[in-house]
């Protein structure tokens, strides 16, 4: 993506104590979610964007659609058809993230507290993917209800997968917490490898894990959908409950992803339909194949909470 944004383009939204910055423009991205401090003020609940870069990895948070994370092998085959797909961000040698947001999205509010916005993609990039996608934003009372949602509306049945993005203050003594039942081990590169029920000690995240650690950039299977993202020192915990599916028949989201960089401002936990490289591994675990016309949704429930302080 070219040129810079600003300020200006941040769409605002207050409700219930908190504010929320959207930026249909730049990928349908988040520019900062944010809760009211008692004293006056605003508290970011994720890293917010700093007003100038067009770079996605430095938004609050953004979508992940019609695919999560990375997809290697040149691209996929769907039946007897190989889809070719080319790299989307420098630096990286495969496809991530989908395209979604690589493109502007319009929006509007549609109710006190409640952004909604939809954009139509037709094979951006190369991509064989058609389809229309739907973010909606509703601060409630004690947090923020997210969804994502995609219709293929291509002329044939393609796997889909969705995902979001947030990317969380990293603080000295922020933990992160999830019942999970393994994780794909990966190499260099960071693509799959292996499974493994095992965990290293500072990657158990049934036991939580801190901000701080070895390198994770790793998705982890037999998730509940449930977690807890805590700062003890603010006395702040933020807890999430995903769930993903056809519309109207979600159960709990099954699959998360832990990005812990070495150095850096932020961590992320991104509840996500499918694992890395999903198109490659056996079975396709998590991947929908949409027929035209058929959809899928994410959902995701953020509830802030008060914590006892370490002063």
């Amino acid at each position: 993506m070219s040129g810079l944004h600003s300020l200006d383009e941040v769409r605002w939204l207050a409700h219930a104590d908190q504010r929320l910055g959207l930026l249909p423009t730049l990928g349908g991205g988040v520019a900062a979610w944010q809760l009211a401090r008692p004293g006056g003020g605003w508290l970011d609940l994720w890293r917010p964007w700093n007003g100038q870069t067009p770079d996605m990895y430095r938004l609050a948070s953004f979508a992940m659609v019609p695919w999560s994370n990375r997809i290697s092998g040149g691209g996929f085959t769907q039946g007897q058809r190989h889809h070719p797909m080319q790299p989307n961000r420098e630096g990286e040698p495969y496809p991530i993230h989908g395209d979604g947001w690589l493109q502007p999205w319009e929006g509007e509010a549609v109710a006190p507290g409640v952004f909604e916005m939809h954009l139509r993609s037709d094979g951006h990039g190369g991509n064989p993917y058609c389809y229309r996608a739907t973010q909606r934003f509703a601060l409630v009372e004690g947090g923020l209800d997210q969804s994502v949602a995609v219709t293929n509306t291509g002329d044939e049945a393609l796997p889909f997968g969705l995902g979001l993005h947030p990317w969380f203050p990293r603080t000295p003594c922020a933990r992160v917490q999830a019942s999970v039942g393994g994780v794909w081990l990966s190499g260099a590169d960071p693509l799959p490898v292996g499974h493994s029920s095992e965990f290293a000690a500072d990657w158990d995240l049934r036991r939580g894990i801190g901000a701080q650690g070895s390198f994770i950039d790793n998705g982890f299977t037999g998730w509940n959908g449930e977690a807890a993202i805590e700062w003890p020192e603010r006395g702040l915990r933020v807890t999430l409950s995903a769930r993903d599916g056809a519309p109207g028949a979600e159960s709990p989201t099954a699959f998360c992803l832990v990005y812990r960089p070495p150095v850096g401002d932020a961590f992320c936990f991104e509840p996500i339909t499918h694992p890395i490289d999903a198109f490659h591994l056996d079975g396709r675990p998590g991947l929908r194949v949409l027929a035209p016309g058929a959809s899928m949704v994410l959902h995701a429930a953020w509830r802030v909470q008060a914590m006892p302080s370490r002063g």
